[in-house]
């Protein structure tokens, strides 16, 4: 299992928020390119970013800091947040990014999608961000009336091969990750599954390992100490 360590930015920080509320925003650094680094310092070689002035406002808002992020040697990096059209994904993997993640374009232009997994293939992942069992959209601040597992299915005969799940629910809120979803995701579809939102111990980083998922993503708990990422890797090889 892949463990991708968290970097949101906000106004060019590190932030985390609670459940998605922007108005409930923690600011850990200002500085994400040397989180990136202390990341890669303690052994990991994946990091999830996520725009989160993109994901409100549509655009790449936080394109130079990603790409000095993208620059660090042998990571895999992942960047979602506002990509609605071909020329945000093209600028991300020209800055050198790993593989870019669609939220609302996803769910709101499929054809989009198609043609995106089309031209770039595994560099297309999906965020299916999940409330009350639909899709949220716009950053978290709307819910669609999608089914999320059903959506997961549509990804699937689509030609998309990862996808991020994240329980909004659970997000930021130490509460533990929500096993039976991904339990339920794993029996319905054969994605590589992310697992993000509430990943809060290490019990939980071994519980999610044995539900088979791809990957799961460590963010609060790394920076309020938690989890030691050397002891999530450990956990997760």
């Amino acid at each position: 299992m892949v463990i991708f360590p968290a970097i949101d930015i906000l106004g060019g920080k590190a932030v985390r928020l609670l459940k998605g509320d922007y108005d409930k925003v923690t600011v850990y650094s200002d500085d994400p390119y040397s989180v990136a680094r202390t990341f890669v310092s303690k052994g990991c070689k994946a990091i999830h970013i996520v725009d989160l002035d993109g994901a409100r406002e549509g655009s790449a808002v936080n394109m130079a800091i990603v790409r000095t992020i993208a620059q660090i040697p042998d990571i895999l990096s992942e960047i979602g947040g506002g990509i609605r059209n071909l020329d945000t994904v093209c600028r991300y993997l020209d800055a050198g990014i790993s593989r870019v993640i669609l939220g609302t374009a996803a769910l709101e232009n499929p054809a989009f999608l198609k043609e995106a997994v089309g031209r770039f293939g595994e560099r297309i992942a999906v965020g299916v961000d999940m409330k009350d069992g639909k899709v949220a959209v716009k950053g978290w601040l709307e819910t669609s009336k999608k089914d999320g597992l059903e959506f997961l299915r549509e990804l699937e005969d689509m030609g998309v091969r990862s996808a991020i799940v994240t329980d909004i629910s659970r997000d930021g809120a130490m509460r533990g990750t929500n096993l039976e979803l991904y339990k339920t995701i794993a029996s319905c579809c054969k994605l590589d599954i992310t697992a993000s939102g509430g990943v809060s111990s290490l019990d939980d980083v071994k519980a999610l390992k044995e539900t088979g998922v791809y990957g799961a993503i460590i963010g609060k708990a790394y920076y309020t100490g938690a989890i030691r990422l050397e002891d999530a890797l450990e956990v997760s090889r």
